[in-house]
């Protein structure tokens, strides 16, 4: 069943699985995953991936590829000649075929930094795209979510609730869940960061609908591939926990 298809409670929950190559992405496909999140160098925490590895993932399987637009590690986007550089690489991955982005990034006061952000969405053309971790490490989250509010093709926010991870960041979670009819909470909150099949069931009762892992997906760490067990777990976890 792909990320479009309906079971009888509606629609399945997200699955977003971390793929550094080809081998990722077929065992994460095959695993169950409906979407997955193309990056390179996980020693910086995911950068923009090379062209080719882009271009091999999209030949080999069918799902939804969200493209990593990050150069250096950490969250500041850098000066002019960097922000450009950011611009320049928006436009390639899109030449490429992307169609699908995520990014983020926060100036020296931990605030969204709003220029760069609106610059390399201009060059997205209205795809959608999600705000990622950056909200983690913000000095005010509720200011960076009404910022952003009403950027085009911003759908999706990656969050574990606090720097942390899931565990610290429980309950701003669930408090951001209750809140997703007001302005500027009103894109799915795509869980990840630290996230562990325990935290499942609360997450799916408070009615979070969209997981995302990584290390988890990985049995050997981030020197070993994807493995489709390892999302199959997580694709039956996450399924059982189907709300009413």
């Amino acid at each position: 069943m792909n990320a479009d298809e309906w079971g009888p409670m509606g629609k399945r929950a997200v699955l977003e699985v971390i793929a550094l190559d080809v081998e990722d992405a077929v065992a994460a496909r095959a695993g169950g995953a409906d979407r997955l999140e193309v990056v390179a160098d996980m020693a910086a925490d995911g950068l923009t991936p090379p062209l080719t590895v882009l271009t091999g993932i999209r030949a080999a399987v069918d799902l939804p590829l969200r493209v990593m637009v990050r150069l250096s590690e950490g969250f500041a986007a850098g000066a002019a000649k960097d922000v450009d550089r950011l611009v320049r690489t928006a436009g390639e991955l899109r030449e490429a075929g992307a169609e699908e982005f995520v990014l983020g990034f926060l100036d020296a006061q931990g605030s969204v930094d709003l220029a760069a952000v609106e610059l390399v969405v201009a060059e997205l053309d209205g795809c959608p795209w999600t705000f990622h971790r950056a909200l983690d490490h913000a000095a005010d989250r509720e200011a960076v979510r009404k910022q952003l509010d009403g950027l085009p093709g911003l759908d999706t926010c990656l969050t574990a609730g606090s720097a942390a991870g899931v565990d610290a960041g429980l309950p701003t979670l669930l408090a951001e869940a209750a809140r997703r009819a007001e302005p500027g909470y009103e894109q799915q909150l795509l869980v990840g960061g630290g996230l562990r099949l325990d935290h499942v069931p609360l997450l799916r009762s408070a009615g979070l609908d969209a997981f995302h892992i990584g290390g988890a997906a990985r049995p050997h760490g981030w020197t070993g591939p994807v493995s489709e067990r390892s999302v199959r777990e997580w694709r039956r976890t996450i399924d059982d926990e189907q709300p009413e």
